[in-house]
């Protein structure tokens, strides 16, 4: 609350000086000051942001009010969209075509988000009323002072912005090797078999860099009772982007993002290979499928079924809240199993999960309620993460329920992140590898005697 409203003490201290000093104010402090108390806690680098914003500044000190405020909230938006950008490892032309998806998003539903929201209507509010006062800088000297506090501010933001830009904006270079989950476990190699194949991406999980913290998620995963029926294997993959990079990593084999394939068919994809391979193709999403497009873009790559949030929760899934608030995650792997075990014919069914998508607040309705419970150690240290690994256990036990049924069929199964948890804080982002999300695979082992597990689905006739 003090950080939104200091833009507006700030601008009271400027009231009385002359034009030079309410172009800095307007220019410089406004535009800067909330991402600037940010530093403290986390942030990604905003050298190109201040550069900007000045630049624009000088461009328009002459100008009308109605232009320089106009310029103001244009240049603003940029800043926003690119911090943005930077924290969710959003390109940012991707964050553009996502604003047509707005109305989806709860901000709401975020303290984090409600304080942001105050903070820029504060920054607005302050440069409505600063840009009326003069901004002329009618001699050289006070043109060359401008120019030289907006490099200033940009070297200050270089020098005293955090030292980890890999975890922040991560995009593929041309010609960058290539690895992934589905690559390095081998997962595809159990078409061969016929069985079913599961593909769960889980939303914000990355690797974690503590060793203790890594055995703990594969354990989430990798149940006992789920190891006495299955093969456990795991490693990390790199990654790049935000999610929608992550599930053409997974899905199609490449660095890149769903823009590729919205117009245009890509039968070099997973599921268009498996589909020739006598597969029936599902993509299941616990949040709306017009979301990034994906009810648009799913069957270009292959998927001849999909099951969206809407469909989830008339199938049985309760609603979960959150920023995007959809189908409860930890009620979808019963309908997974369902499908599976009614199937006569070898299966691909690919699942993308929500309601870890950050920031997750306590809440009873999706079980975070009181994470000390879960785990009171990464609850004191990391309490956002604590909510995270929650609901990734919610999800563990439910799918472990599922796949150790008697009557579960022959499946295998890769559980992957799609990138590291977009955490702002500095500290909490660092527990994280910067660069790599983890994957765990579940390998059917062959039947052994009369276990009374279902066969093998038959060939396709």
């Amino acid at each position: 609350m003090r950080a939104a409203l200091l833009p507006m003490q700030i601008k009271s201290r400027f009231e009385a000086a002359g034009p030079l000093a309410n172009w800095i104010l307007c220019w410089v402090l406004l535009p800067n000051i909330s991402f600037w108390l940010l530093w403290i806690i986390g942030g990604p680098p905003r050298v190109f942001q201040v550069l900007v914003t000045g630049t624009v500044g000088l461009g328009v000190h002459r100008a009308p009010f109605a232009v320089k405020f106009a310029a103001f909230v244009a240049a603003l938006v940029v800043s926003v969209l690119t911090y943005i950008s930077g924290i969710f490892n959003l390109d940012p032309t991707s964050l553009v075509a996502a604003i047509q998806f707005a109305s989806e998003l709860h901000p709401t539903a975020s303290p984090e988000y409600l304080v942001a929201m105050l903070a820029l209507l504060a920054t607005l509010v302050g440069a409505w009323r600063a840009l009326r006062r003069p901004t002329v800088l009618d001699d050289p000297r006070s043109l060359l002072i401008a120019f030289a506090l907006v490099m200033l501010a940009a070297g200050a933001e270089y020098g005293l912005a955090p030292s980890n830009p890999g975890s922040y904006t991560r995009f593929a270079e041309p010609g960058a090797a290539f690895t992934s989950a589905v690559g390095e476990s081998g997962f595809e190699s159990a078409a061969g078999d016929r069985r079913h194949l599961l593909l769960i991406m889980s939303e914000a999980m990355g690797a974690p860099a503590d060793p203790v913290l890594r055995r703990k998620l594969i354990d989430i995963w990798a149940r006992p009772e789920v190891r006495r029926l299955y093969d456990v294997t795991s490693g990390d993959t790199l990654y790049y982007g935000s999610t929608t990079s992550g599930e053409m990593r997974e899905l199609c084999g490449r660095w890149g993002d769903y823009p590729e394939v919205l117009d245009k068919a890509d039968n070099g994809c997973l599921p268009a290979r498996l589909a020739r391979r006598g597969y029936h193709t599902q993509a299941w999403h616990s949040f709306e499928g017009s979301f990034f497009q994906r009810s648009r873009w799913y069957p270009h790559i292959g998927f001849a079924e999909m099951r969206f949030g809407e469909r989830l929760r008339a199938d049985g899934a309760e609603g979960c809240p959150g920023v995007f608030p959809g189908a409860c995650d930890r009620d979808v792997p019963a309908q997974l199993s369902e499908t599976l075990r009614q199937a006569r014919t070898p299966q691909f069914l690919y699942w993308l999960t929500v309601n870890s998508h950050l920031p997750v607040a306590r809440n009873a309705q999706l079980g975070t309620a009181d994470c000390e419970r879960f785990d009171p150690a990464i609850e004191a240290d990391n309490p956002m993460a604590c909510r995270i690994f929650e609901l990734f256990d919610r999800n563990g036990r439910a799918l472990a329920k599922e796949i150790t049924r008697p009557d579960f069929p022959i499946a295998d199964i890769l559980i992957t992140g799609d990138h590291i948890p977009p955490f702002f804080n500095r500290h909490q982002r660092e527990q994280f590898l910067p660069d790599r999300v983890p994957w765990i695979r579940l390998h059917r082992k062959a039947p052994v005697g009369p276990t009374g597990e279902a066969p093998l689905p038959a060939p396709a006739s």
